[in-house]
Order: C-alpha cells, then structure tokens, then sequence
C-alpha cells in the first residue's frame, strides 16, 4: 500500500527529470554512461526548454521539485572542484532567487501567526520581497516607535536567556527583514520525506549492508534538520546563541532577533548590508582582503564545531555575506539560522583527534582512532587499516598544500573505510555537508589558500583548552553536587533492588551464590561512596583554589601545586576502597 500511495510521487520526479531532459549531465558522469542508450526513448523537450543550458534545466527541474532537492543544489553550487563551471554558475541561483510567492499572500501570513494587522506591527512592509528561497523568503519592513515613555531598547546580546529573551520594544523606526514561511512547504516537503522514508526502508531491507549504512538513522536525522527549519522561532533561537558565541567578535556578525515580532512563521531581524561572500569581484572593487578573509572563514568553521560545538550548517555563499565597511580586517556577516548542527561530546572529541592525526599524517593513529570510537568492529587490524589509509593520503601530501581538498582527502578515507565494516554516522551528516560548504567558499575566495596550515593550529589550541586539566576541574566541579546528592540514596536503592531479586519480584532471577555476590558488592560499593565523597570534596576544593586564585593574589605555580596535591589526595581513597 505505500509503494502505491507513493508510485504517483516517484512518477511526478521522473517526469520533471525527463522535462527538463537532465539527462545531459550524464555526459558528464562516466559510471552513468551507459544509460545514454535510452535518450531514444524519451519524448523531445519543448522548444523553449531545449533552448536553456544544461545548467538552467537542472536549476529549474530542483525549483520545482521542492526544498529538498534545492538544499542539495546550493551544496553543490558551492562545489566547482566537483561539478562543471557553467552547472554551478546557475545553481547559485537557488541560493537567494527560487521564485517567489505573491507579497499580499505573505501579509496574511504575518497577521496570522503574529495577530495583528500589518499596521499594528510595522511602519512599513513592503511586498515586493528582497529574497526568495526554497523554505521562506524576506521582505523588509521598519519597526514602529514604541508607544509611551516607558519604551526602552532591547536586551543586547547575550543578556537574559539567549534561547528565548524576554520581548522588549523594538528600536524606533529600525529597519528590519521579515522572514515569512512558504505557503505549503510544510506539506510538499512531507511528501518529499514519505518517499525518502520509502526510500530508506527498501535499502534496510534489501541492502546486503544495511547495518552498515544505517539507511533509517540517516533519514531521521534529515527529517530532523528539515522541521527544525520550518520552525521560524527555532531559527531564531539558534540565532541568539550563536550571536552570543561571537558577541563582540571581529570575525563574525549575528544580526540581533526581535521576539515581540517573532513566531513559528514569521521571523523579524535586523537588517545587515554586506556583499555575499562568492562575489569576488564586488570583494575586489570594495578593497577587501581576500586572503584574510579565506582564512578567518576556515578558522571560523572550527571554532564553531570544536570550541562551541554549535556550527552554521548551512553556510553557502547567500547566507554568507561580508561587511563592506571592514577591508583590512574583514568581517563574515551570518544569515539564515535554521540549520544549525552540534555534536555527541564523544564524537566531537574523536573527531578532532582524527583531524589533528591527519594533518601529521599519522596513519596509525588514524586507525586507532576509528577502532577506538566504535566506528569500526573490534575484529579488524589495525596495522591494514593503517595501510589502506596511507595508500589513500600519501599521493595527495606529495602536492602542495594549497592543492590539497580536505573535503575530497575525507571522502576517499570514508570509501577505503566502508571495506572496513565501517558504520556510518548520521549525526555527521551535516558536518560534512558543512565542510564541503566551508572548503568550497574558501577555495573561490583564495584559490591558493593552504587550508591545512590555517586549521591545524586553530584545532590544537582548542583541543589543548577543552580537554585541559583546568577544563576538567571545572567539569568535575559542575557534577560533584549531583554526585553527593545521589551517593546517599544509593545503598538504599541497592538493597531494595536485592530484596526484589531474592523475591523473584525483578527483571532478574538469580540464584544464592549470585545474591551473596551481590551483597558483598552492595557493601563494597557503600565503603566506595564514603571514599568518592571524601574525593569529591577535595576535587571541588581544587577547582575552587584554581578559580578562587586570581582574588587571593596567589602565584600560578603555588596554585597548580596545591591543586595538584588535593586532586592526589582525592585520588587515593578509591585506591584503598578498591583494595
């Protein structure tokens, strides 16, 4: 029944492939070449169709099929290593000019989901929008004077919860952007969604290495991303945290979210002017330093995954602009929040580490660390992983570093991989997607820019911060009181759990040498509470000496040394429980 109920979806795909005859870029991929046989069989295109560029057939074909199929157009618009010039010339287009819908259709829309006439929210709304795109487009507005001598400006910044700050009365007359969600995105991309959802479960079914691929994890993680997107006050959200994250910082700017304006389809935020950040020659005649400016986007991107761990995951060149007042000092200029990405903290660590291995060419380490993160089975040798990982790298690092794809290096380390047994992640689906992004903007800034070089001293000084002794410390400190307020209720918990056990009552049935077992283990685990609070309490003594020295004047080397001795002596009592 759902193959049929998604038969007339699949049909309507093949038919505006077949429309727009995408079939030319066959041409252009050698495993598909053999398909060209069947050009025979397809019905000749319209005479004004057959007159546009291949490139302009295949952005016409993504625009009208839906947001899903536009999203992977803007990756691949960014991505002119991958795909032939003329192709990603026009698929730039879908990053800012889908086709827009009516300006009266999206006054509706703001009274709606806001509850007030246009008149009553805006000085001025035009409805003639300034971009469009395949989730939302953008009108531009100006806020009303507040009413009353108590108006007063908006929080700044970082004050108040940046998830969701109080509302406060705009600035008089500011100009803004109004975002306003697409009529019916909602539905064509559940559409979209049931046939990726099809999709994933015939390869579940039917791939000989489904458990591998892990078809069902991949999509929901998609799914995920996507109505999160079409959550407007979601996306403002992420907007005000990551405004926080670079609140006064020269690299990076977040224009500021209005919330009295804001809902879940309808987005106000103030306005920015900036050049959208592929343009080089506008760049050039503006005087900015490219160069600079390939840099900072690359230490921008590790920055945001390793130090905040929450990353713009959406970074083409129409979200991001650069501020044309800064020349010797650029400054990125960020849009459109709504797919942003974070990391597992487990995963974030193997992944630094896995970054830092390569940029030193240190294969085995490599190895060890997939193994290690359960990326790979147990069962697989490290030294012929380590092998097939050289054989991959060693033919790229015998170029020069500018020449280098990061992006391509990783794809083919995740090709040699899969003959490992290695299990994808969905969770770093968008990661990827991001790096390819990351890599492609900063290779059409500055095609010679040495993206190793630039990154591998940015990562090692976030990876030596985050996992310092100090880092830990304060990690240890933030715990220790929930540690102390369950440690009591522990030995109880145990015995009631036992009582159950023996009563044949718990999940368990065990038999009278496994309950002794257990009550020896009740009673070791009690003399291991009283020695974990002891230990606690001298690990929160030495956090507090390390965040408490700079008050007391002490001097760094008498700090270390007495946090060193408490962290010693906090160490030892679970020695002497273990004994």
């Amino acid at each position: 029944m759902t193959s049929l109920r998604l038969l007339p979806r699949v049909v309507h795909v093949a038919a505006v492939l077949v429309r727009y005859r995408i079939d030319d870029l066959i041409d252009e991929a050698h495993v598909m070449r053999p398909l060209r046989w069947l050009r025979a069989l397809l019905p000749r295109p319209r005479r004004q169709i057959a007159a546009l560029p291949r490139g302009a057939r295949l952005r016409l074909a993504l625009t009208e099929l839906g947001p899903i199929w536009v999203k992977a157009g803007q990756v691949l618009s960014t991505r002119r290593d991958l795909i032939p010039a003329d192709v990603a010339d026009e698929l730039v287009a879908l990053q800012d000019q889908v086709p827009p819908f009516p300006g009266d259709v999206a006054r509706v829309i703001v009274e709606t989901s806001l509850g007030k006439p246009i008149g009553e929210l805006y000085a001025s709304f035009d409805e003639t929008p300034l971009a469009s795109a395949s989730i939302a487009q953008v009108h531009a507005a100006r806020l009303l004077p507040p009413s009353g001598s108590s108006a007063h400006l908006p929080p700044r910044a970082g004050e108040g919860n940046p998830e969701r700050p109080a509302a406060a009365p705009p600035v008089p007359g500011r100009e803004v952007v109004v975002k306003v969600l697409r009529p019916n995105v909602r539905k064509n991309i559940a559409h979209n969604l049931e046939l990726l959802d099809a999709l994933a479960s015939l390869v579940e079914r039917w791939h000989p290495q489904a458990d591998k691929i892990r078809p069902r994890d991949m999509f929901n993680e998609v799914a995920k991303t996507l109505r999160n997107e079409l959550n407007l006050q979601n996306e403002g959200a992420n907007a005000s945290l990551l405004r926080r994250n670079f609140e006064n910082s020269n690299d990076l700017y977040v224009p500021e979210i209005f919330w009295s304006h804001t809902g879940e389809k309808v987005l106000t935020m103030e306005r920015v002017h900036g050049i959208p950040a592929d343009d080089v020659v506008a760049l050039d005649k503006a005087g900015i330093d490219r160069r600079a400016l390939a840099e900072k986007g690359v230490r921008l991107f590790y920055e945001q995954v390793f130090r905040d761990n929450f990353f713009h995951a959406d970074a083409h060149p129409g979200n991001i602009w650069v501020d044309p007042t800064r020349t010797r000092d650029p400054r990125f200029i960020a849009l459109d929040f709504g797919i942003m990405g974070s990391l597992p903290d487990e995963d974030q660590y193997w992944l630094a580490e896995n970054f830092i291995a390569m940029f030193e060419r240190n294969y085995r380490r490599i190895a060890e660390l997939h193994l290690a993160a359960g990326w790979m089975p147990r069962h697989i040798r490290v030294d012929e992983l380590e092998a097939a990982i050289r054989t991959v790298c060693e033919p790229y690092f015998t170029r020069p570093l500018s020449e280098i794809s990061l992006a391509e290096v990783v794809a083919k380390l995740f090709s040699t991989a899969r003959k490992f047994e290695l299990t994808l992640q969905p969770q770093l689906i968008l990661l990827q997607k991001t790096l390819l992004n990351v890599e492609g903007l900063g290779r059409q800034l500055d095609p010679e820019i040495d993206i190793w070089s630039v990154a591998q001293p940015v990562l090692k000084r976030i990876v030596t911060d985050r996992y310092s002794l100090r880092h830990a410390l304060k990690e240890i400190r933030k715990r220790v009181p929930e540690w102390l307020r369950i440690a009591p209720m522990l030995p109880e918990r145990i015995h009631s759990a036992l009582d159950k056990l023996a009563e044949g009552n718990g999940p368990l049935q065990v038999g009278e040498h496994e309950l002794q077992h257990l009550h020896m283990l009740a009673r070791e685990i009690q003399r291991r509470i009283l020695a974990a609070t002891f230990a606690g309490a001298l690990l929160v003594g030495a956090a507090l000496i390390l965040a408490l020295a700079p008050r007391l004047g002490l001097w760094p080397p008498i700090i270390l040394a007495i946090a060193g001795v408490l962290t010693f002596a906090a160490a030892w009592p679970w020695k002497r429980a273990k004994e």
